[in-house]
């Protein structure tokens, strides 16, 4: 693999930047593989990443049914964060959030992981309660998160208006500074250049149109759109579509999919410090290395897989950010899109072994994939390797909803769904 530092860089300058090679190989798919994995986005590729360096597996495949990470990976606001309520939540985003601050040596590629904090703003004595249970509880699993006064969350967001006369003042807010944001393409880039350099094969345009299984119930492969693929394991981690292609081995899962908007600004320079989330009026923004303010809105109510929204979601996001954040009022709005999200009835994911020996699936993430992203690849991969649940992921099963063991984040993931 060619590594990246400073001193390659100066070399590549030196010969017109003509020796760089391709990030990952282009390759056709061959007849087996001792795991295939669905879904060639952050989680797909991380899990085959850590497949091939962890568990020894190396005859891999990512089959993806369009371009690499052009799915949820590509349409997120990139908030990273593990300040969760339920232990089972904390410790499943604390996990990944320990591997995000060393992602970009451990795949030698900057994902531009920036530990800037995230405020999440109190508007009601009712957001008081509760970010004051999520403080106390982080705290008693060994996470940080603290408590601010408006004054305080002033201090540490300067833009941020915290006048009593606005529709809804802060009240207060809770920081984990630890939290920040990340590079999206990059992080499936730096998977995706990783695991190629072991020997995996990434499959683009390559959509699996069914499941294959012996008499006896077992997977033993794939149907493809560039035909068939042989392997005894295989991992879904397709995100909204994720049900489409459970449903294909005969499993209904738990999930509802709804699209989630997200919209940008023009770039301006540095002007905003942090990551900053409202639930009450849904509202969460951040400014990307480029410049733009990144915003994220809320998921529209109706079921679809399309990957645009109504007008009036955004909208009602901007008129809060307009009063949250007056500096903000003459910026330009770029571009929107939408991604498809998710969602099972707790809000929880499901990282899991499934009803059907040798198929396993990494779902239900709703709003909050991106920020699992290293966390959930690593403990699929665990759970595809041994065909058992890391303890970490042992809570996160599909049998959960049959059992009523749920894990209910509805409220703990700052979404006012």
């Amino acid at each position: 693999m060619q590594k990246f530092s400073a001193f390659s860089l100066a070399r590549q300058a030196l010969g017109r930047h003509l020796g760089w090679t391709p990030q990952w190989r282009s390759v056709a798919p061959k007849p087996s593989y001792d795991a295939i994995i669905v879904g060639g986005g952050g989680h797909g590729l991380g899990t085959a990443y850590y497949l091939a360096k962890q568990h020894g597996l190396r005859n891999i495949a990512v089959v993806e049914k369009g371009w690499l990470a052009g799915g949820n990976t590509a349409r997120n606001t990139t908030i990273i964060r593990s300040n969760y309520l339920f232990e089972q939540s904390s410790s499943y985003y604390e996990h990944a959030l320990k591997l995000w601050e060393t992602l970009s040596e451990e795949l030698n590629y900057n994902v531009m992981f920036s530990q800037r904090g995230c405020l999440m703003i109190a508007h009601t004595v009712h957001d008081v309660q509760v970010f004051k249970r999520h403080v106390y509880a982080n705290r008693l699993n060994g996470i940080d998160n603290e408590w601010m006064t408006p004054e305080e969350a002033k201090a540490f967001c300067p833009p941020l208006n915290i006048s009593p006369n606005i529709r809804y003042p802060v009240l207060g807010a809770s920081l984990q500074r630890r939290a920040g944001t990340a590079r999206h393409d990059a992080v499936a880039w730096g998977f995706a250049r990783a695991a190629s350099d072991m020997g995996v094969d990434i499959i683009e345009n390559c959509e699996v149109t069914g499941i294959d299984r012996d008499a006896a119930g077992n997977v033993t492969g794939v149907q493809t759109t560039r035909g068939p693929i042989r392997s005894k394991k295989v991992g879904v981690s397709a995100a909204g579509h994720s049900s489409v292609v459970l449903g294909m081995a005969g499993i209904r899962l738990p999930l509802q999919v709804n699209p989630l908007q997200a919209l940008v600004s023009e770039p301006v320079k540095p002007a905003f410090p942090c990551v900053v989330m409202s639930n009450t009026i849904h509202a969460y923004i951040s400014q990307s290395d480029k410049g733009e303010m990144v915003i994220g809105a809320g998921t529209d109510s109706y079921v679809s897989y399309t990957q645009r929204g109504g007008m009036h979601v955004p909208a009602h996001t901007l008129e809060a950010i307009c009063e949250l954040v007056p500096d903000f009022r003459r910026l330009r709005m770029l571009r929107s899109w939408g991604g498809i999200t998710d969602n099972t009835p707790d809000r929880s994911p499901i990282t899991a072994k499934t009803s059907v020996p040798g198929l396993y699936v990494n779902c239900g993430w709703g709003t909050g994939g991106f920020k699992a992203t290293p966390g959930a690849a690593n403990l699929f991969a665990w759970t595809i390797a041994r065909d058992e649940p890391h303890p970490i992921n042992a809570p996160f099963t599909i049998e959960r909803f049959r059992d009523g063991a749920l894990i209910d984040e509805a409220a703990a993931a700052a979404v006012a769904h």
